[in-house]
């Protein structure tokens, strides 16, 4: 009798309208540095269309690239380079039809902001000397977009070699940017609008375009997503609502708006 009301409930918990909510929820693995604009979108949409809010796990590019291959199931994917998006791609994740190029960013360089730094010369040992040697937070310099980003550009502007030796390499870029925020790390490399969405550090310098590879955020739907309203949402991801958030952290929205949205 016991094991059949057991078998009772679990049968009733799933009609539960909250479980069955759950279950429609869109799923959507994004950048670390998309959080604040992407959280602000999906509760528009929501608002809108009367839908569940979507879930959204974020972390660095990588990470998320590699859950997906081990059979996360998620129905988007958003990173922040080409390079991790091509990755899942050629893995056969994505429904290729639904991907472009949605934002642009910038790297810049933080510090604490009570801290006396302030218009950072970064070429040669520049960088190092204002380090006195404390740490330069970055994320992984080998694997995660903000990293590979910075380093590039730390490489054409001849720091590197000086302080390669001093780096505190992050899990992801939000990481990297609260080792500055506590105080913990003197200087770090972040995107821009990461510096825009923490009101304890500042900017000290920002680097120059070419000295890195242009900053791309793509955007597809995954090749096992079922869900309808993850279509919805990622052209909604192109509408002028959502490009007035993407605009006020700070992105560059590289797509034209939806006429119809």
């Amino acid at each position: 009798m016991k094991k059949r009301s057991l078998l009772g409930l679990a049968v009733a918990l799933v009609f539960l309208p909250g479980i069955a909510q759950a279950q429609n929820n869109v799923v959507i693995f994004a950048a670390a540095s998309l959080r604040n604009a992407l959280d602000e979108i999906a509760a528009t949409w929501s608002k809108e269309t009367g839908k569940p809010a979507p879930k959204i796990s974020y972390a660095s590019s990588p990470a998320l690239a590699k859950q997906m291959e081990q059979g996360a199931p998620t129905d988007m994917f958003i990173s922040a380079d080409l390079d991790w998006m091509d990755y899942v791609q050629g893995k056969n994740l994505l429904k290729n039809d639904t991907r472009f190029n949605l934002l642009g960013n910038t790297i810049v360089i933080v510090a604490p902001k009570d801290s006396t730094t302030a218009n950072l010369a970064i070429k040669g040992d520049d960088l190092a000397k204002a380090l006195a040697g404390g740490r330069l937070s970055m994320t992984n310099v080998e694997a995660v977009p903000a990293g590979k980003y910075g380093k590039a550009a730390l490489e054409k502007l001849g720091a590197w070699s000086a302080v390669k030796d001093s780096i505190a390499q992050a899990e992801n870029v939000r990481a990297a940017l609260l080792l500055v925020a506590r105080g913990e790390a003197p200087l770090g490399v972040v995107y821009s609008t990461d510096a825009a969405s923490d009101p304890n550090v500042k900017i000290v310098a920002t680097f120059p375009d070419d000295s890195h590879p242009p900053i791309i955020y793509p955007a597809a739907l995954t090749r096992d997503s079922t869900n309808a309203d993850a279509k919805a949402f990622l052209d909604f991801l192109r509408s002028a609502k959502a490009r007035t958030s993407f605009e006020k952290q700070g992105f560059t929205v590289l797509v034209k708006p939806n006429s119809s949205t």
